[in-house]
């Protein structure tokens, strides 16, 4: 797969909502994955989305997720942007770029979920996420 530039919404506990309701409005595939299957699925906030993918027949994919367990929700600053794909090399260059001079808040490395993953905010402020594929083959 291709490097892609995604934009990557955050919500206050209603991702859910707001991710079915994008997916009424274009159509195609959603995919939304809670923080309890990842974790203690008896926690608070274990039914909240930690990740949520709407690939768009277009060709478009939009990505949102409810604010982790314990952080604020920041309205005005509900937007990071997303790179993702297979191509470690060139993702891998996209983050020592973008994470110099930034702040790293999740180094980029292996995840629970299985994918190299990374988020940074870079010098003028704009949050960012790369995640690497683990190649299936």
């Amino acid at each position: 797969m291709a490097s892609r530039l995604n934009p990557y919404l955050s919500f206050a506990g209603d991702a859910r909502q707001a991710m079915e309701f994008y997916e009424r409005v274009f159509g195609g595939s959603l995919e939304l994955v809670t923080f309890g299957q990842y974790g203690d699925a008896d926690t608070p906030g274990a039914d909240r989305i930690m990740h949520g993918m709407l690939v768009m027949p277009s060709g478009f994919t939009l990505m949102g997720a409810d604010s982790a367990p314990g952080t604020d929700h920041q309205p005005g600053s509900a937007i990071t942007v997303s790179l993702s794909g297979d191509d470690g090399e060139e993702l891998r260059g996209y983050w020592e770029k973008l994470s110099e001079a930034g702040t790293v808040s999740t180094p980029l490395e292996k995840q629970m979920w299985g994918d190299e993953f990374g988020a940074c905010v870079d010098r003028f402020g704009v949050p960012w996420l790369v995640n690497i594929s683990e190649s299936q083959g």
